[in-house]
């Protein structure tokens, strides 16, 4: 199946709609992500500015003129001394998954953070007995960091998270 051409762009106020409608279906209706109530388009608004003041970048895949997923990074912790690590989050909508756009999106994110002075980026990855997430972050030079177990519950059940982490670049000095 060939999908249309796939272009990867800074996530402008007018995604934040589609952005939402994709999370909120992880949300309902998987246990790869913890929140349990999806945002509003007024949260993802705040996230999209938050982001981009701090020179992060929150990226969209578009296809045929449409969002089609997105990433970001977002500060890892939020002591100082953190400031050059990131956590990477990836969503798809559910009827592109397969087809390319994880891994577009986690590349030209890796690119964007090195730009931005990033040193490490985190994966934090919902153990849901599904390795795509997994093999996606290997693909593109993830490790292995570690396992917390039953860190999450939802519907229904306890959920491990696996930790993946990737050196950047160098560190702004």
């Amino acid at each position: 199946m060939s999908i249309s051409p796939v272009t990867i762009r800074a996530a402008a106020p007018a995604d934040l709609g589609t952005v939402a409608d994709i999370y909120a279906h992880y949300v309902r209706d998987t246990v790869i992500t913890f929140d349990e109530t999806p945002p509003a388009v007024a949260d993802w608004r705040r996230r999209l500015d938050d982001l981009t003041g701090r020179g992060l970048p929150f990226l969209v895949a578009e296809v045929a003129g449409e969002p089609a997923g997105y990433a970001y990074a977002a500060p890892w912790r939020p002591k100082p001394a953190y400031r050059y690590s990131v956590e990477d989050t990836i969503y798809l909508a559910p009827d592109r998954t397969g087809q390319g756009l994880g891994g577009a999106l986690l590349g030209a994110l890796v690119t964007e953070c090195a730009r931005a002075g990033v040193h490490q980026m985190i994966a934090v990855i919902a153990d849901a007995g599904v390795d795509a997430s997994v093999a996606l972050h290997r693909r593109f030079g993830f490790t292995d960091a570690g396992r917390l177990t039953d860190v999450g519950y939802k519907h229904g059940r306890w959920i491990d998270t696996l930790l993946m982490q990737r050196t950047i670049g160098p560190a702004r000095p």
